[in-house]
Parts: structure tokens; sequence; C-alpha cells
């Protein structure tokens, strides 16, 4: 084969291989895609070292070589990573992947409000200590009503942060309590 048909497949291997190792990286591979590096890694060792006259090709074929290394190195590093298990996959990737496995919506929500009772019963009663530390009433405060506030924040704050996994706390803020929400540390 000549030159032109080399480069014009090499850059379409070079753009496989790209997306092998994409999904490789996500986790919808399972194996590392070493059979096609190794025939990319073929096709530029043939003609590294060789002259190659037309410079368009030269060109062409020396920016793909800068390209495969640069991407290389970028693989190397989160396959070290992933040895030394310091990799974590892309948020979106395992926010899907956790939704999946919770498909069943009741299923769902049966398992959000079980551990959110006690929850909610503290949260209850640091508000209503806070109230008392700022010289508040506390006569109006009940489950319901902070039930019903957390619910109501709920979607939003999802939207937020990005996450269903939220932790409520009381804090006093200018002389007032309120119910701040956080990501839930497991």
């Amino acid at each position: 084969m000549a030159i032109a048909e080399d480069v014009v497949i090499l850059d379409q291997k070079m753009n496989e291989l790209i997306k092998k190792y994409e999904q490789y990286f996500i986790g919808l591979e399972k194996r590392e895609p070493l059979q096609l590096m190794g025939e990319v890694e073929k096709l530029v060792r043939r003609y590294t070292g060789v002259p190659i006259n037309n410079t368009m090709y030269k060109h062409r074929f020396t920016m793909l070589v800068a390209r495969l290394n640069t991407y290389r190195e970028h693989w190397n590093r989160i396959l070290k990573l992933m040895e030394e298990g310091r990799y974590s996959r892309d948020r979106f990737i395992s926010d899907l992947h956790l939704r999946q496995k919770d498909k069943p919506e009741k299923q769902q929500a049966q398992l959000s409000l079980a551990p959110a009772e006690p929850d909610i019963d503290r949260l209850v009663n640091e508000f209503r200590e806070a109230r008392k530390a700022c010289n508040l009433p506390t006569e109006n405060i009940t489950r319901e009503l902070v039930a019903a506030t957390i619910e109501k924040q709920k979607p939003l704050l999802a939207a937020k942060l990005g996450t269903d996994h939220l932790a409520f706390r009381v804090v006093i803020e200018n002389g007032k309590p309120k119910l701040k929400a956080g990501l839930r540390k497991h």
C-alpha cells in the first residue's frame, strides 16, 4: 500500500482507538483495546524512519503520530490511576449506573423514606433547640412542617447539586436557624 492509503487508514484507526479507550474508561468496554493499539503502532512503525516525499502526507503522518503519543500518555496516566485505585469514573456515568440498579421507583421511594424518618426527627429536635437558643418560639415547629419544607426543596437542590443523596443540617445564620443541605457522605 502507498502512504496515501495508509495515512487515511491510520487516521480512521486512531479515531476508533480513541473511542474504544473512552468506552473502556467509562466502563462500557470490559477490556483495554490492545489489539487495535497494536495495529495502529504497526502502521506507525512502518513509516517511522522512511522518507516521505509528499509534504502533505508527511505533515499528516507526523501530526497523527504526535496525536497518538499525546493520547498514549493520557491513557497510561489513567491506567496507572486505575491500578492504584484512585481513578473515579465520570460522575454522570456512576449516577446512571446507580439509577439503573434501583430502577423500580417504588423500591427507590421506600429506600429513600425509610432512612429519612430518623433524620427528620433529629432535624426537628435540632431546629427546636436552635430556635430556643435564638429566643424564638418553638410551638409551631412540627415534624410535618419540617418534612414538607425538605420535600419542597429536594427537587431544586437535587437539580442544583446533581444528586439525590442529600443530607440536611441545622445552622444559625444572622441569629436565625436555617436548614442547610449538602451531599450525603457514605
